[in-house]
């Protein structure tokens, strides 16, 4: 299990984890479609489709299904910085099914420090409007990290 630290304020989210991977690996598995597919949501969710362009300006989509009834919850936003193998900074907003914004746009940080060969990665999610939606997200992005940190052991 990784270690971690969380923290929060009413309106923003502060997740720091440490993984057993080199950092580069873990940006990739920020960056790449086929990387997030296999650990982006809650645990159980699927990735139904990704399209990421990672550079600054660049788009990001996703669609998750939930295992239990197949709903599918959609996100997407667009990177504002792109700094291989340290930071990524992007925007994040839920969508319905035509690609319409229908909850707050977020922005979130990811910065990642090597640690002797260790990657430590502090999440930083800001902009929120409720302590509801907040939590919502902390417990998501909690079980995708843990997800992730099962995929780099399998990837290493």
């Amino acid at each position: 299990m990784p270690t971690m630290s969380d923290t929060a304020t009413d309106r923003e989210l502060v997740l720091t984890r440490l993984f057993d991977a080199p950092r580069e690996l873990v940006f990739r598995c920020w960056t790449d479609p086929a990387d997030l597919v296999r650990w982006w949501g809650p645990t159980g969710f699927a990735a139904a489709s990704v399209s990421v362009d990672a550079t600054e300006g660049g788009a990001w989509r996703i669609c998750i299904r939930n295992p239990e009834d197949g709903t599918e919850y959609r996100a997407s936003g667009v990177y504002l910085a792109v700094v291989p193998p340290e930071r990524l900074v992007f925007s994040f907003a839920w969508d319905d099914q035509d690609g319409d914004q229908i909850r707050e746009d977020t922005l979130v940080t990811i910065d990642l420090a090597d640690r002797d060969g260790k990657t430590e990665m502090t999440f930083h999610q800001s902009g929120f409007l409720t302590v509801a939606s907040r939590d919502g997200h902390a417990g998501g992005w909690r079980e995708g990290f843990d997800d992730l940190h099962t995929y780099l052991g399998s990837i290493r």
